[in-house]
Parts: C-alpha cells; structure tokens; sequence
C-alpha cells in the first residue's frame, strides 16, 4: 500500500491546490468521507462543507468547498469543485457581514455558503 495519494482540488474557474497527502475528509451526499492510500475506487457527489487535506509533509490545507464531484483511483484522488476556495483566502469578516446578509434575505444557499466558509477558516 502506497503511504500517499495525489490530490487535485480543482475548482470551474482555477487549480485550487495540488499535492501529496496521506488522508483527505469530504464531505458528500453520503455523509462525511475519509480517503487515504489504497482507498477503493469511489465517485460521489460532493455537498457544500469543508474538506480537509492532511499533506505528506504533515501541515493541513482546508477549503470550502460548494459542490462538485469527487473520484479516487490509483492513488489519484479529483475533488471538482463548482466553487473552491482555500481557508487562508477567506476573509473572516467579510464572510460573516455575507452570512448576516443571507439571513437577513432569507437566501438559504447564501447562508449556506457563508456558514462553510467560515467552518473552514474555523477549522484551519
């Protein structure tokens, strides 16, 4: 069994981040999963949450991430995302003056994606 995986976070619009890593936790439509090397073969459906990169060099790499698709094999894991961002791009504030706005608009896929946003910064 390899001791590492390949990760590609690709969000539609960029390369998000690329890498080694030794287990990744996503979050999809059937509940929260961890990959790590020499998972078997899977493609899921990604729901809005956070995932969690633990990289071979022992650091952690947390985005969110809304949507998407996530496929693993050969060692090779693909996050796809519709929308990526790394937790040290998130700013903190400006995430939770976007949650009080989607409240306050009752828009519930706003308030979503501003609440996986900041339980990324959260978790970094």
């Amino acid at each position: 069994m390899a001791a590492e995986l390949h990760v590609e976070l690709v969000a539609a619009d960029r390369n998000v981040w690329s890498g080694e890593a030794s287990l990744v936790v996503a979050r999809t439509t059937s509940g929260d999963i961890g990959v790590m090397p020499g998972h078997q073969p899977l493609l899921g459906v990604l729901e809005s949450g956070p995932v969690t990169i633990r990289t071979s060099d022992g650091n952690t790499v947390v985005a969110a991430v809304h949507g998407g698709f996530i496929s693993f094999a050969d060692n090779k894991l693909s996050l796809l995302a519709e929308i990526a961002e790394l937790a040290d791009e998130i700013d903190p504030a400006r995430a939770e003056r976007a949650l009080e706005r989607a409240k306050a608009e009752a828009d519930a896929a706003a308030e979503r994606r501003a609440a996986v946003r900041l339980r990324a910064v959260a978790g970094h």
